[in-house]
């Protein structure tokens, strides 16, 4: 049967455990799963991978964001902010799509940005060197915890990396934290606490060691090279570290997994829609 189209009949591998089940099945008898046969499109998400198409659309989503925030501000600067920030994005289109920190979240009340800024990039090794490590570390995420969990965890990593950035940058500037802060590596510390989590929970010394290993090598990076927003690291590393704790990577994922998943990417697209609708008002006057 092609994956692209829904089976209506027959059996299935379970989306949690991989058992096979009938496709009609109200429960899987091995994991406990509700609807285990996802309405018959479960061969659908089987062919999108384990990340069920979660790191393709990061992918999208950051490269279409960087190229808008180009055109938005009639091009780039030749470097901003350290190497990283080589052809890098104006501040006004970063502001305009949804870039965080102390400025926007607590002077301009923009909130939603805890959200939208893991999806923005301050140039294009920035975006590079992100979009490497999130092909590296989603996958095995979503191998362990299943792609709902996965996106649960990347976006909760982003808010609260970037909300102790944003809190530092506010309350404490003199100790750092960022007036005006965007990247995904928020998200990928998360996914990295959430692997160290793993690997506690599980018993798992080479997932916990290799994971904390590029953590705390990533960290220290980040304290050598300028333009690095460290607060964010740590705040992001945290909450998917108490992300995968919740979520448990024990148990199999359920259906609200999915539908609490596809609530944070909504989220995070209305986070840009509403940057863009609050924040042109502001350079028009």
């Amino acid at each position: 049967m092609a994956p692209f189209k829904r089976q209506t009949s027959g059996a299935v591998v379970c989306a949690s455990c991989g058992r096979l089940v009938g496709v009609n099945d109200e429960q899987c008898l091995n994991c406990g799963r509700r609807n285990p046969g996802l309405w018959g499109f479960a061969p659908l998400v089987r062919a999108l991978g384990r990340d069920a198409g979660f790191v393709p659309l990061i992918l999208t989503g950051c490269i279409g964001l960087y190229l808008a925030s180009l055109l938005l501000g009639g091009g780039a600067r030749a470097m901003s902010g350290g190497p990283l920030g080589i052809l890098s994005p104006r501040f006004e289109s970063l502001f305009l799509l949804g870039a965080s920190g102390a400025l926007p979240v607590f002077e301009l009340g923009r909130w939603w940005t805890l959200l939208s800024a893991g999806w923005l990039h301050g140039g294009l090794l920035h975006l590079f060197f992100n979009m490497l490590w999130v092909r590296q570390l989603a996958p095995e995420t979503a191998e362990l915890y299943g792609p709902g969990r996965l996106v649960i965890i990347y976006t909760v990593a982003g808010v609260t990396g970037f909300a102790l950035s944003s809190a530092a940058g506010a309350y404490v500037p003199f100790l750092g934290g960022a007036q005006f802060t965007v990247g995904a590596s928020a998200a990928i510390f998360g996914l990295l606490g959430a692997l160290v989590h793993y690997g506690r929970r599980t018993g798992s010394s080479v997932v916990h060691g290799q994971a904390l290993t590029y953590a705390v090598v990533m960290f220290v990076f980040g304290l050598i090279m300028p333009g690095v927003d460290n607060y964010a690291h740590a705040g992001g590393f945290a909450g998917g570290y108490l992300a995968g704790r919740v979520l448990d990577p024990m148990t199999p994922e359920r259906l609200d997994h999915i539908v609490i998943a596809l609530a944070c990417l909504a989220a995070s697209l209305a986070a840009v829609v509403a940057s863009l609708l609050f924040g042109l008002p502001l350079f028009r006057t």
